[in-house]
């Protein structure tokens, strides 16, 4: 099941931001996150826990993914992809029609992933993630 994101479910979508991240997000940004007009968080359950989540923010007529990962025991099942679709379905009830995101340059799972989405790479951000720092990825989606 996917859903937006609540209060309730933030000490879970944290857990997964630890296992998934070299530098997770806080608690404080996903309880900021809540309060933030422009953001929008789904998550994935399965028998009623969070196992993934994602968001995006709503930047007029776009949207830019901040974050989305799928606790580790469930990764390789195409779960990620779900939730992929369901975040750019709610994108675009919000009036969305194109998506950009970026990815670490050495994620290659997740570049298939976007790619096999529509996904294109339309450019590189030098130096945009630390720990250990490498270049992303810029990709593109018109809805």
């Amino acid at each position: 099941m996917i859903r937006p994101m609540q209060e309730t479910d933030i000490e879970a979508v944290v857990l997964i931001e630890q296992e998934s991240f070299s530098i997770p997000w806080s608690k404080s940004a996903f309880i900021d996150e809540m309060s933030n007009e422009k953001a929008h968080y789904l998550v994935m359950e399965e028998d009623n826990r969070v196992i993934g989540y994602g968001g995006f923010w709503k930047i007029l007529d776009e949207g830019h993914f901040t974050n989305l990962a799928i606790t580790p025991e469930y990764r390789h099942r195409g779960l990620g992809k779900k939730l992929i679709e369901a975040m750019l379905n709610y994108g675009r009830t919000l009036g969305i029609d194109k998506v950009t995101l970026e990815v670490r340059e050495t994620n290659e799972n997740a570049l298939r992933a976007y790619a096999t989405l529509g996904f294109h790479i339309e450019g590189k951000r030098r130096r945009y993630y630390t720990n250990p720092d490498e270049d992303a990825m810029i990709m593109w989606l018109s809805l």
